[in-house]
């Protein structure tokens, strides 16, 4: 059974940092496609960083809203994905979701695993 458990959302304020971690169990984080979406109230479901994660390696992709302040980033050995935000602002009020995939797979295109959610609210 494949799950994925997201951590690290709370609330902060504009020009804060946070790093959200996505733990997965029951697939290898090696030679799969890991990705964070956000949903904001009232707003579809966007993709906020996709990394396809290769052995001793990942190729990240992202949002040009979070290009140059986020960061996505494997720990293999803890098979674990996070996303560290930087300079956070309140267009960036979401709740945040882990997801996985195949590794050929679209960069935000159909994800088959998807966690539970964590939220981040920043404030002004």
């Amino acid at each position: 059974q494949v799950q994925l458990v997201e951590s690290g959302g709370g609330s902060v304020q504009a020009g804060d940092s946070l790093t959200l971690s996505c733990a997965i169990s029951g697939i290898t984080i090696v030679n799969n496609r890991i990705a964070w979406f956000r949903q904001a109230p009232g707003k579809e479901r966007e993709g906020v960083a996709s990394l396809a994660v290769h052995a001793g390696y990942g190729v990240p992709d992202y949002a040009d809203s979070v290009k140059d302040r986020f960061i996505i980033s494997p720990a293999s050995a803890k098979n674990t994905v996070y996303l560290q935000m930087n300079n956070l602002n309140p267009e960036d009020t979401a709740m945040y979701y882990c997801a996985a995939t195949l590794i050929r797979g679209s960069v935000f295109g159909e994800y088959k695993y998807w966690g539970q959610g964590t939220q981040v609210t920043v404030s002004l």
